[in-house]
């Protein structure tokens, strides 16, 4: 059997396309090539930025050294269309975005092994050095959290559709990032000691949103005029730095951003705490669609804690306890007790 593995130039792409091999797969290397020039960008590592051509350099070196086929497939200007221009809208509808959830679904797990198939490469399965697992349940293929639960992905996986998840592998579901290291290190991979990538995009975001500043007001929730802001989608709901709000000894966060208005409202830690959420553009996973009361665990951001809660009419949660940072157009991922991701969707609104 051959098996696709997306390649990104870091240890766990590397270490997961080892690991076939090891178990006696055919292994081929794909990368997604999205960086273009048209903006500045930065020096942090990130998946989008000027670093791209460095990391698709790694891949090709381990490829070559590992005696795998590799491949790299232009996906520039659907990023552009699909990932910064909804990362764009997003922003100035006064939403907040989450690009990495959409770039799996649509790019790395739809475009790219699409791209590499009708490039005429053969392969019968597809792999990504993610931190999730795959199961059954109902005839239905179940996505799960990883074993090491400081690394797990599967709030990014959630939008992935059941076609993409059967012919998905996770060669890294089951290993701890110590273990995965140490693999690396044990094959002298150069990747071994590279840092993990947390950021989207390696500079300036408001590169990517493009818009003039604009004064607009911060309120408190009784409206009244603390500071200025030059673009309310400079910020987000949950957000306590960087709102230039001094004095008072009272920390501030984010509770609201009125788009129409261009202010951003703040109020104290206990203002920002909710009490439950509804989603819209529900994906279902692991579970069939049922309007059913679902008994589950809540995330509402992907370094977010678990949170016991209810779903109920598959769009409508209630936590069982107050949640702070609920941020219209994150997306919020709904797991059952045994780690599998019921469903998730995109917040549309908290609930007080």
């Amino acid at each position: 059997m051959t098996v696709a593995v997306g390649l990104s130039g870091g240890v766990d792409s590397s270490v997961a396309a080892i690991l076939l091999k090891e178990r006696g797969y055919d292994v081929v290397g794909i990368t997604m090539k999205l960086w273009r020039g048209a903006y500045k960008g930065g020096a942090r590592d990130a998946c989008f930025g000027a670093g791209e051509a460095e990391d698709i350099a790694s891949a090709e070196k381990f490829a070559k050294a590992a005696g795998i086929e590799y491949r790299v497939f232009d996906c520039s200007g659907e990023y552009e269309r699909r990932i910064v221009a909804y990362f764009r809208e997003t922003y100035l509808s006064g939403r907040t975005p989450n690009p990495c959830v959409r770039c799996n679904a649509v790019m790395k797990f739809g475009l790219l092994p699409r791209l590499a198939a009708e490039s005429g490469l053969k392969f019968d399965r597809f792999a990504t050095g993610h931190y999730a697992r795959l199961g059954e349940r109902g005839g239905r293929v179940a996505l799960l959290r990883a074993k090491d639960e400081a690394k797990d992905q599967s709030y990014f996986l959630y939008r992935l559709s059941q076609e993409q998840l059967a012919r998905q592998i996770f060669p890294l579901g089951e290993l701890t990032k110590r273990e995965v290291r140490d693999i690396a290190r044990a094959h002298s991979l150069p990747a071994a000691e590279k840092p993990d990538s947390q950021d989207f995009y390696s500079g300036d975001v408001n590169e990517l949103i493009g818009a003039p500043p604009r004064e607009g007001e911060i309120v408190d929730s009784s409206g009244r005029v603390l500071a200025k802001h030059d673009g309310f989608w400079r910020f987000t709901v949950g957000q306590r730095k960087g709102l230039g709000i001094g004095g008072g000894g009272v920390p501030y966060y984010v509770t609201e951003i009125d788009a129409c208005r261009n202010r951003v409202v703040v109020g104290t830690a206990e203002e920002t705490l909710k009490r439950g959420l509804s989603v819209v553009d529900v994906n279902w996973v692991s579970y069939a669609p049922t309007d059913a009361e679902i008994p589950c665990f809540a995330k509402v951001r992907s370094a977010g804690r678990l949170v016991p809660a209810v779903l109920r009419n598959g769009c409508d949660c209630e936590f069982a306890e107050p949640v702070a940072g609920v941020a219209p157009g994150q997306s919020a991922v709904f797991y059952d007790a045994s780690g599998a991701v019921v469903c998730g969707g995109v917040i549309d609104r908290a609930t007080v």
